[in-house]
């Protein structure tokens, strides 16, 4: 059975994920899990699609950063679907290891994934790059403030913490990060 993973970082990514989905399907998947997550947060569809397959399965993603956040990530996942007889496709490398233990396709694939790694960190760099110049230029703020500070002041001499987080619809720790 070819089973599809699917991800975007943002619930604004709705057309990728749709792109995504389409070009599973036109590989051939009959089962698909997708999921907006970010690569930092945990991914329960993830977990879910792995459980899922069985022996003689494949797994088919379009590209090596839907699946995993590291080559060393990917290198473990992959291992791990081999070791249970399941293949692995990737779309965006052309790589197919159903064909067995193929040494080219994981020598491959630690290669791209590696790229693939690396691209991330330097785009990482450049973002981090572009804040740091936009907040020496006075231009980059942050995001704007849940809670009013002095509110929370005011609140906090009539009530408690826990009492004032409910009232603001607030977790209690936004309100103890404000307590002197």
């Amino acid at each position: 059975m070819l089973v599809g993973y699917a991800r975007t970082s943002t619930a604004d990514q709705i057309a990728g994920l749709d792109a995504q989905a389409r070009e599973l399907r036109a590989a051939g998947c009959t089962k698909l899990f997708s999921e907006q997550v970010s690569s930092v947060a945990r991914r329960p569809k993830l977990t879910e699609c792995l459980a899922f397959l069985r022996d003689g399965d494949t797994l088919v993603v379009t590209k090596p950063d839907r699946l995993a956040r590291t080559t060393a990530e990917l290198l473990k996942i992959e291992a791990d679907l081999t070791r249970r007889g399941i293949g692995l496709v990737i779309q965006s490398m052309g790589l197919d290891t159903r064909n067995g233990s193929n040494p080219t396709a994981r020598l491959m694939l630690t290669i791209l994934a590696g790229v693939a790694t690396w691209e991330r960190e330097i785009m990482l760099e450049r973002q981090r790059e572009g804040i740091a110049k936009a907040k020496a230029e006075g231009r980059y703020k942050g995001r704007p403030p849940s809670i009013d500070r002095a509110k929370v002041q005011e609140l906090l001499t009539r009530m408690g913490p826990a009492e004032a987080a409910k009232t603001l619809g607030v977790a209690r720790s936004s309100i103890y990060r404000m307590i002197p």
